[in-house]
């Protein structure tokens, strides 16, 4: 293992955020995974872990905030129904440049706390 991250976000704050600024889910997240949610009658959850994961993936990667566009990195469900890490953008050549081969991702949330776990191989 090259890295592992963990991330918790509050389920109400992050909904709070989404109703205060509108441009953030357009910001933070990809159009794929907007339309993997639509059908959700509450997006607050789903996004809130999807936000986790990137936070999750910068101390998987020994980074900070600012060091990738939020935006190269997302989520997108296997056949399975399993989460998927897609690492792209700067965040893939940070990825890169740690010799980092292989993601492992998992998430989970609650009405209140949306928590995302990333290991880096």
């Amino acid at each position: 293992m090259i890295g592992l991250g963990i991330d918790a976000v509050s389920v109400p704050r992050f909904r709070d955020a989404l109703e205060r600024t509108p441009t953030l889910k357009t910001r933070v997240f990809t159009a794929q995974e907007l339309d993997s949610l639509a059908t959700r009658k509450d997006l607050a959850p789903g996004l809130a872990a999807r936000f986790a994961v990137r936070e999750a993936t910068m101390k998987a990667l020994g980074v900070g905030l600012g060091a990738f566009d939020l935006q190269d990195v997302s989520i997108r469900s296997r056949t399975s129904g399993a989460p998927e890490l897609i690492v792209t953008g700067r965040a893939a050549e940070i990825a890169s440049q740690q010799g980092v081969s292989s993601w492992h991702v998992s998430l989970s949330h609650t009405h209140d706390m949306a928590v995302a776990v990333v290991a880096s191989h």
